[in-house]
């Protein structure tokens, strides 16, 4: 497994983004904490000069193994389960953005937030699964991968536990979609982060990792040498991804974050 950490562009709004600043900045902080990537946050993929990006990435000897979405939410009120349909429709368009900007980079997308804050009904479930469906179907062509991601019930009721994500992909049928796994939503909603990764087992598609209060890895009590065992029970090879607070400040955060993971990951 390699180590990523969450960056976006210094307007981003969502606090729990460590690096945020040109992405020239970021990608050198990034690469100079020992991360092998950096996952971009990017608002609307329209306003990014990919092209650039990528030999950013490059440069600084890194990649991108997600594109998160939450942005688009967020700052732009997009959602897939929203009573309106202009507002749906928008945000299908948004996230079939993203994966054709994700496309470019090998990564995968992040569907966090934007399937919705909703109260969970029958219509709001149906809303929120065509427009997955839809998403999924242009990810499939475009050989791109989705990540959806529980969020505790302090910030939904739609998606909180592994379970309920499972669910809901099942009624999407996507080959595209996958699990995100958060290990600071897990602690909150999952009786046991380990259990909960081995029922995601094969269909786990990244991983978030961010302590008890959302600050580094060591910095709380979650055991990630007991999460990282769990994760290579399942065959799990893919990113950790470090979306954290930028505390004490966003280069401790981002030194520390590899310094704990990396002595684990040493074994």
């Amino acid at each position: 497994m390699k180590l990523s950490i969450a960056v976006s562009e210094p307007d981003a709004k969502f606090s729990a983004l460590a690096l945020k600043g040109e992405f020239e900045d970021t990608f050198r902080a990034a690469s100079g904490a020992g991360f092998d990537g950096a996952e971009l946050h990017v608002r609307n993929p329209a306003t990014v000069d990919a092209g650039r990006v990528s030999k950013l990435l490059a440069d600084f000897g890194l990649v991108a193994p997600a594109i998160g979405t939450g942005r688009a939410f967020g700052e732009d009120g997009l959602c897939f389960s929203s009573p309106d349909e202009k507002t749906r429709r928008e945000a299908v368009e948004r996230i079939k953005s993203h994966i054709d900007f994700a496309a470019g980079f090998g990564a995968l997308v992040i569907i966090g937030l934007i399937v919705g804050k909703n109260p969970v009904t029958p219509e709001s479930e149906r809303w929120a699964t065509e427009c997955l469906a839809e998403c999924a179907g242009r990810a499939e062509r475009r050989g791109v991968k989705l990540a959806v991601e529980p969020i505790n019930r302090y910030e939904t009721s739609f998606i909180i536990t592994v379970e309920d994500c499972l669910r809901f992909l099942d009624k999407v049928g996507s080959p595209a979609c996958g699990v995100l796994l958060d290990t600071f939503h897990m602690n909150i909603e999952e009786a046991s982060i380990e259990n909960s990764i081995r029922l995601a087992g094969s269909r786990a598609a990244h991983v978030h990792i961010a302590d008890s209060n959302r600050r580094h890895p060591g910095a709380g009590h979650i055991d990630f040498r007991s999460i990282i065992e769990a994760l290579y029970g399942i065959g799990y090879d893919g990113f950790l991804s470090a979306e954290i607070f930028p505390l004490p400040d966003p280069e401790t955060a981002a030194v520390n974050t590899v310094a704990h993971m990396k002595k684990i990951l040493a074994g």
